[in-house]
């Protein structure tokens, strides 16, 4: 890798922040990505010795990129780890919410990505994770459009691959399953008896264990692994 910066977008969230941590105990300075928790963003840099800086799903990422990288601070390393998630019935989807998911979950991936490739691409090398989803495989009752949004996010991480991975790119993504988070607790007290009978190992994953394979992919023991989806869901169905 050429550098040891790193840019966590959503670091302010459940994996987040478990990532920040583990990035930085291999030793990356983290820039720790947020779009409206500025105080959350700002303690947790403060405890890793790094940096905060606004990321807004709403805006072109590549200001705050290219500023990032001034000052011999070249980006190595971007993890996208944003997400939402508007659940309901396929028939009961308004526009709106649809437009909402699909506008973080994948145009906002690819924006933050095209931003990246711009500063990667002419110091020949990098690489980018992305956080997708066990619904792009597995599907979820009333989580349609999730689903359909991260299935878009594993295909561009296929496609990027095969265009800038002889530039020296690695792009990957890790699919969690049922992590113990807030997003997903709603679920878990929903449907928990359910889901467990259909994961191998019988219990809910932790944040923890969804950095240590992130923090893997940064390092280098990852050197040849690109355009892949790594599931982390204890062998969910």
């Amino acid at each position: 890798m050429s550098s040891q910066t790193a840019v966590l977008a959503g670091a302010t969230g459940a994996l987040g922040q478990a990532i920040a941590r583990a990035l930085s105990l291999k030793g990356f300075q983290v820039w720790c990505g947020y779009n409206e928790s500025e105080g959350k963003a700002e303690s947790l840099a403060a405890e890793l010795g790094g940096r905060a800086v606004r990321l807004s799903s709403l805006a072109d990422p590549v200001q705050a990129l290219e500023k990032i990288s001034e000052n011999n601070n070249p980006i190595g390393l971007l993890i996208n780890a944003s997400g939402i998630n508007i659940e309901g019935h396929a028939l009961s989807f308004e526009p709106d919410d649809w437009q909402k998911v699909h506008e973080v979950n994948f145009n906002w991936a690819l924006r933050l990505t095209q931003a990246a490739l711009r500063i990667m691409l002419p110091q020949g090398g990098g690489r980018i994770i992305h956080l997708s989803s066990s619904a792009a495989r597995f599907g979820g009752r009333g989580q349609l459009n999730y689903a359909v949004s991260k299935a878009a996010l594993e295909r561009l991480v296929r496609g990027l691959a095969l265009e800038v991975g002889p530039k020296g790119i690695l792009i990957n993504a890790v699919a969690p399953g049922v992590i113990r988070s807030p997003m997903a607790q709603r679920v878990i007290d929903r449907y928990g008896d359910k889901l467990l009978e259909r994961i191998a190992s019988r219990r809910f994953g932790r944040p923890e264990e969804v950095a240590q394979v992130v923090a893997f992919l940064a390092g280098p023991e990852a050197t040849y692994i690109n355009g892949a989806v790594l599931p982390v869901d204890g062998g969910l169905w």
